[in-house]
């Protein structure tokens, strides 16, 4: 019996895209950084800000369309007009891309990513560059109003029990990692990050202090 991985979501109604056994190697490859391919029946997009397809290797909003999708939420029509086009597409609220060979990558969640001077920013590219600092044990990333770019990257960091480190060392630390537009430009230290009761980081309870008063809404 093989490990297969699945991506799927409620509104799905199931499993819309799987990477079979094949595609898991011992020695690892860049497939298995993917969900993998969609299933038969099932068609994949990538959409950018308008719903128009993007090319591979753009990040963008996935969509999915099948005759499995729901087709809206129960007396919720706003909702089910945001999340369902006209032509039978369903967002998935993930950002990801396509691959040459038709493989699925999941990125982030939309609503979590920072527009900084007109550059997108993904928290989870940043927080993987930031978790690799040997006095960090939890850290999210949030964008927060800037002046100047529109919004700026914040890293709310727990430290390691008994380990020191200071903003200006860990924003050092991501800029040897990942693009320094993309490091962060701020770094609080907070004793634990906000959690539901299933263990998800509640983002928008990080971000909702620095947005207070702001035109901008907090997602």
């Amino acid at each position: 019996c093989g490990f297969v991985q699945m991506y799927g979501m409620t509104e799905t109604t199931g499993t819309i895209v799987a990477l079979e056994p094949e595609d898991h190697t011992p020695e690892g490859s860049q497939r298995m950084r993917s969900a993998g391919k969609p299933l038969a029946g099932v068609e994949i997009a990538i959409l950018d800000g308008e719903g128009k397809p993007l090319p591979v290797g753009q990040v963008g909003e996935i969509a999915t369309r099948s005759l499995a999708n729901m087709k809206g939420y129960w007396n919720l029509p706003e909702a089910s007009k945001r999340t369902m086009t006209e032509d039978g597409w369903l967002r998935t609220g993930d950002a990801g891309y396509l691959d040459e060979d038709g493989y699925v990558y999941v990125h982030d969640r939309v609503k979590d990513m920072i527009i900084s001077g007109a550059e997108n920013i993904y928290p989870a590219e940043v927080e993987s560059a930031i978790f690799g600092h040997p006095a960090i044990a939890e850290v999210a990333v949030i964008g927060v109003p800037d002046d100047k770019w529109g919004e700026s990257v914040k890293a709310v960091v727990v430290l390691k029990e008994g380990v020191e480190a200071s903003p200006d060392e860990i924003i050092a630390f991501a800029r040897t990692r990942i693009a320094g537009y993309k490091a962060p430009r701020t770094v609080d230290f907070i004793e634990a990050l906000p959690r539901n009761p299933s263990g998800k980081i509640l983002k928008r309870e990080l971000r909702e202090p620095y947005w207070a008063g702001k035109d901008r809404r907090v997602n």
